[in-house]
């Protein structure tokens, strides 16, 4: 409305300027007055420029006068055109940022969904593996304990073996001073003959003690090896399937689901025949189904290995089993209790990698420690393999596999005859799957002595 009043006073103050600069035009023309000395016609143009230019001052005056808005369009237009751009940028750039935002935070979301559900796969994987480790623990504690009591026993025997032979070594000592003596001393011949029958009596004593101890040391050590196989089983008997035993152990590499459906179909109808040959005692003319599983850990297991890495598959029975268990023979539903295991076979111990290490004192470098402290180091070896990822531990090459290498090499550290490290390094990549080859290396102070492969990797 303002603006409506404003051009009808603009146009009523020309119009009265006008009329008024007529009218002194007029005039002036009639007078004929002049101004600046100019003619009178030259006059009268002069006054009405000067009117024309009164009439657009005034009309300017009222304009700027009247409407702040005018005077600032008209003085700062240039200044708000250049705000108003670099604001419409500033819009631009911000709406921009928020897309990214917004593309980033979708992708986060979904990072976030796998990530959980990582989790998840790793929570039941780690569930696994502590219910192996518990049962394992006790199986190992059990058999520690028995394998503890007759090593003892064989220790004192040992001992005592040592001590006789002590004393025996000191008889024969006695024996020959005596038989010196006696070239000497012929006067005391019969006393020393009675001596020496008696020292030699003693000696055949001895003797005799260190043979019966001896063969109550090869007892106690047969004993060893025959807890050792029995700690494998958790019950004696008929036990032809036992827990944790393993039914298919295959090396696989898919690239779809249906791929992987159809190979975990095949390694379950392997592993139904081995549970038969084993309860039924190789029977294969039964052909029913009798190992069972949950469908969500047979599902699972599908998923996982159906993103094109190599994987180690294992079916492994829960529970020990009989030769003719009742509900196989009986045809009755699926029995046998598995599970699934399922690593990334991938590199464990890279090359001359060290897996263990285990001291050798200078009284161990006899025979038999010796052989002790080696099979140690293999033991260790085996933990340290299978704490560190490696399926199959139950195989370990040492060098070229062949026994004169080995021997040679316990032969050098018997004649070096002081302290050193025995070492066991991988002379190739070992994989989850295995095979677990290493080189045995003695050193002495960061130093290698010798070792069972002369160019080791």
């Amino acid at each position: 409305m303002q603006g409506y009043f404003l051009i009808l006073a603009v146009l009523v103050l020309g119009g009265v300027i006008a009329t008024v600069g007529d009218r002194i035009g007029m005039r002036v023309g009639k007078a004929r007055l002049t101004l600046f000395n100019l003619r009178p016609r030259q006059t009268a143009t002069v006054v009405s420029i000067m009117t024309g230019g009164v009439i657009s001052a005034s009309t300017l005056a009222l304009m700027f006068g009247v409407s702040d808005q005018l005077r600032t369009g008209l003085f700062e237009l240039e200044t708000i055109q250049s705000d108003l751009a670099e604001a419409r940028s500033d819009l631009k750039q911000a709406q921009q940022a928020k897309t990214d935002i917004e593309i980033e935070l979708q992708l986060a979301t979904q990072e976030q969904a796998k990530a959980e559900e990582r989790l998840n796969q790793i929570n039941q994987s780690l569930q696994v593996a502590v219910e192996r480790q518990e049962s394992t623990e006790a199986q190992l504690s059990q058999t520690q304990n028995q394998l503890g009591v007759v090593s003892r026993q064989a220790q004192q025997l040992r001992s005592e073996i040592l001590r006789l032979q002590s004393e025996r070594q000191a008889l024969l000592e006695q024996q020959k001073t005596v038989r010196a003596q006696i070239a000497q001393r012929d006067l005391e011949i019969a006393q020393r003959d009675r001596d020496i029958a008696q020292r030699d009596r003693d000696i055949a004593q001895r003797d005799e003690a260190i043979a019966q101890r001896q063969a109550r040391l090869d007892r106690l050590t047969e004993d060893v090896d025959r807890l050792t196989e029995e700690s494998q089983d958790l019950r004696t008997g008929n036990v032809t399937l036992r827990r944790n035993q393993v039914l298919v152990n295959k090396l696989i590499r898919v690239t779809s689901f249906e791929n992987a459906t159809q190979l975990v179909e095949q390694l379950f109808r392997e592993a139904n025949r081995v549970a038969l040959q084993r309860t039924l005692l190789g029977t294969t003319a039964v052909d029913e189904q009798i190992i069972r599983i949950k469908k969500s850990e047979v599902e699972q297991l599908i998923n996982r290995i159906s993103d094109g890495q190599e994987y180690v598959v294992r079916i492994l029975s829960t529970a020990n089993y009989v030769a003719g268990e009742p509900c196989v023979v009986e045809g009755q539903e699926p029995c046998i209790d598995v599970r699934l295991d399922a690593v990334v076979n991938r590199v464990i111990f890279q090359t001359g990698e060290i897996i263990a290490t285990t001291p050798v004192e200078a009284a161990q470098l006899a025979s038999q420690k010796l052989v002790e402290r080696l099979n140690l180091l293999i033991a260790s070896t085996q933990v340290k393999a299978r704490r560190d990822g490696v399926v199959n531990v139950d195989a370990v090459q040492i060098s070229d596999g062949q026994r004169e290498t080995l021997f040679q090499f316990l032969q050098q550290v018997q004649a070096y005859g002081r302290y050193l490290d025995l070492q066991a390094i991988a002379t190739q990549p070992i994989l989850a799957m295995g095979p677990i080859r290493i080189e045995l290396v003695a050193i002495k102070n960061g130093e290698v002595l010798f070792q069972t492969n002369s160019d080791p990797s």
